[in-house]
Order: structure tokens, then C-alpha cells, then sequence
């Protein structure tokens, strides 16, 4: 299982923390995070609202102490006959799953 401080280089290469409020990630972080009420195993997603360049979704799936990330540019649907394109972008930090806020222009 590899650890999220390496799984997370692109994700920071990419970003000046700095300048944005995104979490820039524990650099050792566990692979699975303890929390209150969580049992082993138990894995998160989230689906966020993303306003970039255009609008669209950020579909995130925890996996080793990682969210994996896909942007859905046309957003959800409810019709399980409708496809979606999704593409992957890079892996997140866990920190991710609670984050909102504004980034700035070119982060």
C-alpha cells in the first residue's frame, strides 16, 4: 500500500500553497485516518460542486489514505441511462472531503 505523502506529488506540484487555501496534505499521513466513530475499513466520497473554468463536479473516492479524484464535466445525474464522462485528474488529500473555499485564478 503506498503512503499519501507519495501519492500526492502531482497534487502539489501543481498548486502554491501560498497563494491558495486548498490542504496541502499531512506528509505522512496513515493510510486509513483514525476518527471518533469510524471503524477500520469503513472508506468516505464526496461529490463536489466545482467552479472553474467552466462548472462541473469533482467525484472523490478514499482509497490508501487518498481521495482518488475524477471532474465529471456535465455533473450528476439521477437516470442510471444517462452516461457521464469522468475524467481522472490527480489524487487528493484526505483533507479534501470537508474543504470549501476559493482558489485562486491559475491554482
Amino acid at each position: 500500500m503506498a503512503r499519501s505523502g507519495e501519492q500526492l506529488g502531482r497534487y502539489r506540484a501543481k498548486r502554491d500553497f501560498s497563494r491558495t487555501p486548498e490542504p496541502a496534505g499531512a506528509p505522512e499521513a496513515p493510510a486509513t485516518p483514525a476518527e471518533p466513530g469510524r471503524q477500520d475499513g469503513q472508506r468516505r466520497f464526496v461529490v463536489q460542486r466545482h467552479r472553474a473554468r467552466r462548472l462541473h463536479y469533482d467525484l472523490r473516492f478514499e482509497i490508501d489514505g487518498v481521495l482518488v479524484s475524477w471532474a465529471v464535466p456535465n455533473g450528476p445525474t439521477l437516470d442510471p441511462a444517462v452516461k457521464r464522462l469522468a475524467v481522472h485528474v490527480e489524487d487528493h488529500p484526505i483533507e479534501y472531503l470537508d474543504f470549501e473555499g476559493v482558489i485562486p485564478a491559475g491554482e
